[in-house]
């Protein structure tokens, strides 16, 4: 089936100077950026976490398919049962799953099984994939580049959640089936990440890493 093609509208080009100056602006921002294991109960304003998802669905995808499902959790007793479901996988992790070599790596960020900010932090976002879609006559639609369509979006949620002026962390207990069970989500979704969002505590800390040099990450030929 065709599809209707359109003029492009809303492209802005930019003077050289002015587009130099707004990827260096962008970067600089982006790089104050710092995931964050310690937050506020302090609520997000009502609308902001609605637009960082908005921001989030203008992602490309795979035969834009759009494979995404972003849930939203500011429930207290919906947060306590996740983090009760999150921490019974996380000990699992920690005790038999995580080979010395992966636990040597996690040692300097001070991670442990105990993850109080899925109740501290005032919401959690829950992003599934979509494997498969479904007809109105029940039969499966495939769709394509899940992962790498689903893992773009997630990075524009939360470069949003960062120009919203909240803080992020990213985490991802293997499995998360509890997730479709709790949240009341369909077989075909699968569990990507769990956002964790809110306001840094007042004496939040983080760990005293460096990100990479450009030369190190950048090559040109």
């Amino acid at each position: 089936m065709a599809v209707t093609r359109i003029p492009l509208v809303g492209h802005r080009e930019y003077p050289t100077e002015d587009m130099l100056e707004r990827a260096r602006a962008f970067a600089d921002d982006l790089n104050r950026r710092r995931t964050v294991r310690e937050f506020s109960a302090r609520p997000i304003p009502e609308g902001v976490l609605d637009s960082c998802v908005r921001a989030a669905g203008t992602a490309p995808s795979g035969a834009n398919i759009q494979p995404w499902h972003f849930v939203v959790i500011t429930d207290p007793a919906i947060r306590k049962q996740i983090r009760d479901a999150a921490e019974v996988e996380e000990r699992e992790f920690y005790e038999t799953r995580a080979t010395p070599e992966w636990l040597a790596a996690l040692a300097p960020l001070g991670t442990d099984p105990h993850k109080p900010f899925l109740e501290t932090a005032p919401a959690l976002i829950a992003i599934f994939g979509e494997a498969y879609g479904e007809r109105e006559d029940g039969t499966k639609v495939k769709h394509y580049y899940v992962t790498e369509s689903v893992g773009i979006a997630t990075g524009l949620l939360i470069a949003a959640v960062h120009h919203a002026g909240l803080v992020s962390l990213t985490h991802t207990p293997s499995p998360m089936g509890f997730l479709n069970e709790i949240l009341g989500r369909p077989a075909r979704e699968r569990a990507f990440l769990l956002l964790v969002v809110g306001y840094p505590a007042p004496d939040a800390q983080v760990p005293d890493i460096h990100r990479k040099p450009l030369d190190e990450i950048r090559s040109r030929r």
